[in-house]
Formats: C-alpha cells, structure tokens, sequence
C-alpha cells in the first residue's frame, strides 16, 4: 500500500538494534507510552552491546530471555511531510516502509501516515 507521510518522523535511536534469527536476547519492559503502542519490549544482546525496542511477536520468550524468531531491525526511517513511502509490513502500530524517492527503508508510525 502507497502512503503519505502527514507528520515528519525522526527517530530517536541513531544506532537501532539489528539482530540476527535465533540470537538470544534479554527482555526487559514493555512498552508504556502515551502512544499506546501494544507489544513491544525493551530487549538487550547477551554481551550488552546492541538494545532496543523489538515486536513481542517476533520473540519466543522464557523467564527473561527471548530467542528472535526472524532477522530483525529496529531502523526508523527520518521522513518530511509529504514524502511518499510504501508500507511492507504492519506490526504493533508501526509500518516497515520504503520511500519511493531514494529506496531508503525503516519503520514509521502508522498514525503518521495517510493511505493515497
């Protein structure tokens, strides 16, 4: 689906985790917002090196460590108002989007989107 951006977005973690399937992870929090977004967790690599915040439904969790069930990033896309992304996928609020312009890619919240 084709979207445009109605909020510019700049994200607030310039080093976002990236973890490989199958990597063991520490769960920490869930997320507690005022945005209401649902199922996302605070997560840290074994070595503490990476950390950020990962989709619920891509973890399989036990006490407090989660192996990640599928390669994952959690690169926010910097957008301006009135660029034109497409939307790949839909987790918890947030979409895994493309701009049209440059093909750069990350993820974006929904609410800052518009269907066209």
């Amino acid at each position: 689906m084709i979207y445009k951006v109605i909020k510019a977005h700049k994200s607030n973690y310039p080093n976002p985790i990236t973890i490989k399937k199958g990597t063991k992870l520490r769960i920490g929090d869930k997320y507690n917002g005022p945005e209401n977004w649902q199922n996302w967790r605070y997560c840290y690599t074994l070595d503490n090196e990476t950390e950020g915040w990962v989709p619920e439904q891509l973890l399989s969790i036990e006490n407090e460590i989660g192996i990640i069930l599928e390669d994952y990033t959690a690169k926010e896309l910097n957008v301006e108002m009135g660029e034109v992304v497409k939307g790949i996928k839909e987790l918890n609020g947030w979409l895994w989007c493309v701009k049209i312009t440059d093909k750069d890619e990350g993820w974006l919240p929904k609410e800052k989107l518009t269907t066209i």
